[in-house]
């Protein structure tokens, strides 16, 4: 199943039971069926008698899919029975929400504490809140939450101090408890060293992990002193089938330690005592932010633009990582974001199949897919501009304008591209729902029903298309008037094409507005449309006219 929207949220919950696969399959089946979920990695351990599942998904969609899950577990696995080698309480034994892109920690602490409180009610199994989702300081870390394990918990369920945030606190045999929680996104990631030896990756490991090493002061007395790195975890080891050491590491936070920092700063500390840093290797998946931070940086560095197409950002991140050494690193296997997007049907087309189809007698891809396109090529032109000022002798002061310019409409062209699927899987829903039966009295009003909210969504879209296209004028001005000299046509294009994006997109909302009974709507989005247009009209004239009178002058 597919994910409407771009709010996506991670859920990696933990099951007590890596055995039978009849259990786990029937407990990731509720995943499966679940809509707006995506179920993206199984990962059974027998030793360890424990399943860690990943799954994504919409807010809503991943709070539904949790708890059935959940229940499920509640079902089948009786923690009387449960032998293993990882410390568990439950059978599911952990659950933490993770905000991946759209959505911040506080709608996750949300989450959790919903599913919580449902699990409690519902089920009749203790649950204790963790990690961000914390009630108390010493609720935070999950060894202290877990302390005890399923057999102690009896015990622990007495103690007023380690009452469960949601539920009574009466043990349940079967479920034993459940720690729900929320964490930021937790990358798994291996630093290649050109050694076998696993002390000297080890030195490594705890000068950069926050928890740093233990040394003797002067009295002889052991004094813990802490790493160079906040929300690192790390150490190191041999793997005999590579045929050299690594710092293995858990990157907790990459939005308080950059994956690029904990590269560098190994790099650097591997340095010190004679070792290389040959390559990495990423272990399961990462957020699509965590790579272009890192291809932003190392772009910096080589005093270079960094306000470059998506895909070359990433493949920089990963040349100047090495993160290839081991395996080839494929951006749509290991991006999170990547595994789950829908595919580009109109965007991904080569522009001859685009044109032809768009000249075909089908109605769709029309005119709203073509302003979305028009946007995204108005944005481009004007990246492009920034892109060929930035490094330019004699444009020094614009340089980091022209690299800011150039960041956000890269940003605004793949919105663009997207609006252009939009836009005709919005009509599609339009023709679907004429198509609807009419038969008796019943179903023609739900028809008609289904027929004006198709067709509100269908206005939306090119109305975003509007709102973007004002969004880069700006941004178009910037570059007409401080960027290249010689690309100044290009600034003044883009100007012509952001009015003719924003014409276009105008046209569209007013065909759809015709068909909509809901005149409070069709007023609203009249009136913020008009605005929208004049203003791209507006400004967008006055570019043209600045950059036609500026070439005009050097004739």
């Amino acid at each position: 199943m597919g994910i409407k929207g771009n709010r996506i949220v991670e859920c990696v919950p933990n099951f007590s039971e890596g055995r039978n696969m009849d259990i786990i399959n029937a407990i990731t089946k509720e995943i499966e069926e679940t809509e707006d979920v995506v179920l993206l990695d199984v990962d059974p351990g027998a030793d360890t008698n424990r399943t860690v599942v990943t799954f994504v998904g919409s807010p809503e969609g991943v709070k539904e899919a949790a708890f059935k899950a959940i229940k499920k577990a509640s079902e089948l696995i009786d923690m009387r029975n449960h032998k293993g080698a990882h410390p568990r309480m439950g059978a599911t034994d952990v659950c933490p929400f993770v905000p991946v892109s759209g959505v911040n920690m506080n709608d996750c602490i949300e989450i959790a504490k919903d599913v919580g409180k449902k699990v409690a009610e519902q089920l009749n199994i203790p649950v204790y809140l963790y990690e961000e989702a914390a009630t108390r300081p010493e609720r935070k870390d999950l060894s202290n939450v877990r302390k005890g394990e399923y057999e102690g918990l009896p015990e622990k369920l007495k103690d007023p101090e380690w009452a469960p945030d949601f539920g009574k606190p009466i043990f349940n045999p079967r479920s034993g408890a459940s720690i729900i929680g929320a964490r930021e996104f937790l990358i798994a990631y291996n630093l290649n060293l050109n050694t076998r030896d696993k002390k000297r990756a080890n030195k490594v490991a705890f000068t950069i992990r926050e928890r740093g090493k233990l040394n003797k002061n002067a009295e002889g007395n052991k004094v813990r002193i802490p790493g160079l790195l906040k929300a690192v975890k790390a150490i190191g080891w041999y793997i005999p089938e590579y045929g050299f050491a690594q710092i293995s590491v858990n990157l907790i936070n990459y939005k308080i330690t950059p994956l690029w920092k904990l590269f560098e700063v190994a790099s650097e500390e591997a340095d010190k005592i004679g070792l290389r840093v040959t390559g990495s290797e990423l272990v399961g998946l990462i957020p699509k932010e965590a790579m272009i931070q890192a291809g932003r940086h190392f772009l910096d560095k080589q005093g270079k633009c960094s306000g470059v197409p998506e895909e070359e950002l990433i493949h920089i991140a990963v040349l100047s990582m090495g993160m290839d050494q081991i395996a080839p690193f494929r951006p749509e296997e290991k991006i999170i974001e990547y595994r789950i997007a829908k595919p580009r049907i109109l965007s991904g087309m080569g522009i001859n199949k685009f044109i032809d189809d768009l000249s075909s007698d089908s109605p769709a891809p029309g005119g709203g897919s073509v302003a979305a396109l028009l946007g995204s090529l108005s944005s481009a032109l004007s990246s492009m501009v920034a892109n060929l000022t930035y490094g330019k002798k004699g444009y020094e002061d614009a340089y980091s304008v022209m690299n800011d310019i150039a960041i956000k409409l890269q940003e605004i062209k793949d919105e663009f591209l997207n609006l252009m699927d939009e836009d005709t899987e919005a009509f599609n829903k339009v023709m679907d729902a004429f198509r609807l039966p009419r038969k008796t009295e019943e179903e023609k009003i739900e028809r008609e029903k289904i027929i004006e909210e198709a067709t509100k969504g269908a206005t939306l879209i090119p109305l975003e298309t509007l709102r973007l296209t004002k969004e880069i004028i700006p941004l178009i001005e910037v570059a007409a008037k401080k960027g290249n000299k010689n690309s100044i046509s290009d600034a003044g294009v883009s100007a012509i094409s952001a009015i003719g994006a924003a014409e276009s997109a105008y046209l569209n909302i007013i065909i759809n507005l015709k068909s909509i009974k809901d005149q409070s709507f069709v007023a609203k989005i009249k009136k913020e449309a008009n605005e929208h247009l004049e203003y791209v009209r507006k400004e967008a004239e006055k570019i043209k006219n600045g950059v036609t009178e500026k070439l005009k002058k050097d004739l």
